[in-house]
């Protein structure tokens, strides 16, 4: 399958269905046919189905945050974290729920869902729930400081946005020496190397896990297109979709600087478009590093 970005698709011609017409493709009859994506944990279903009420429940969020030990453990965890800086901690998980909020919890929830679904075990990903978690909370943290641009759709985008790569490592022969390719190469993009051995990269089967998993479409739509840059001055793009697109290079940067990564040839190419696509400045970006710190320091997962 060629990517989408050929050039039989003229980017400035790109619709939101030429991305659905290729997934689907690359579904039925593509080299992601019979790699296995994980059904949406039940959990996770039901906490969708009740999200999606007009009148959610707290009771039944809450019921569903206590029908496993450790999610709940993880819910009290980070609300008490420096991320909320509340005046008093939650000490049981309706109190959390209250002090959080229903969209706030539903997405600390599906983060704890995601991680127990989706495994990441390979030195090649060592980390990676950590370092999804932190970059779903400074796309939130980002989407904040924005006017109009929801943070929990931003945290929720956060987490999923490389979802692809643990599961192209259990599911495709050889992708374990294509990732190591990928990350060492600086002559061409990551997908680009995925898709020379391959014909499929981690942004087609993350979108691919993201519709599995009914996620909102703008979710599934930003995932596909996080390396495809040129899309922010797509009009025909929706533009919830090209500010996740530029929200996530802001928060991958910000989780960069803190875990100690060098080189960010991705960033140094692309990231003054997305500051200018969010108008957002350089000395902001600085300001949150130090807001975001105490943040990253404090995700610690079991």
């Amino acid at each position: 399958m060629m990517p989408i970005m050929s050039k039989t698709v003229r980017p400035a011609s790109l619709q939101i269905t030429d991305i659905d017409r290729e997934l689907d493709q690359a579904r039925v009859d593509g080299p992601v046919r019979d790699i296995v994506i994980p059904p949406c944990p039940e959990l996770l279903t039901a906490l969708q189905l009740e999200m999606r009420q007009s009148d959610p429940d707290p009771t039944e969020v809450t019921r569903i945050a206590t029908s496993d030990v450790a999610m709940a453990a993880a819910l009290l965890r980070l609300a008490n974290s420096p991320l909320y800086s509340r005046a008093r901690p939650a000490h049981t998980v309706t109190e959390a729920v209250s002090l959080l909020g229903l969209g706030q919890t539903a997405a600390i929830l599906t983060g704890f869902l995601a991680r127990s679904s989706i495994p990441a075990n390979s030195p090649l990903l060592e980390h990676f729930w950590e370092t999804s978690t932190r970059r779903s909370l400074a796309m939130a943290f980002i989407a904040r400081q924005l006017h109009g641009v929801d943070a929990e759709v931003a945290q929720t985008c956060g987490l999923f946005m490389h979802v692809g790569l643990p599961i192209l490592l259990q599911g495709l022969r050889g992708y374990a020496g294509t990732l190591a390719e990928a990350l060492a190469r600086q002559d061409r993009s990551f997908t680009e190397t995925e898709n020379a051995a391959h014909r499929t990269d981690h942004a087609v089967v993350g979108a691919i896990v993201a519709r599995t998993w009914h996620l909102p479409p703008v979710i599934a739509f930003a995932i596909r297109l996080h390396h495809d840059f040129h899309v922010l001055r797509v009009s025909s793009i929706p533009a919830g979709v090209r500010t996740l697109v530029a929200l996530a290079a802001v928060a991958e940067h910000l989780v960069a600087d803190f875990e100690g990564v060098s080189i960010q040839r991705e960033w140094a190419q692309h990231g003054p478009a997305c500051l200018a696509y969010l108008q957002i400045g350089e000395p902001e970006v600085d300001l949150w590093v130090d807001t975001l710190h105490p943040v990253f320091e404090s995700v610690v997962l079991a």
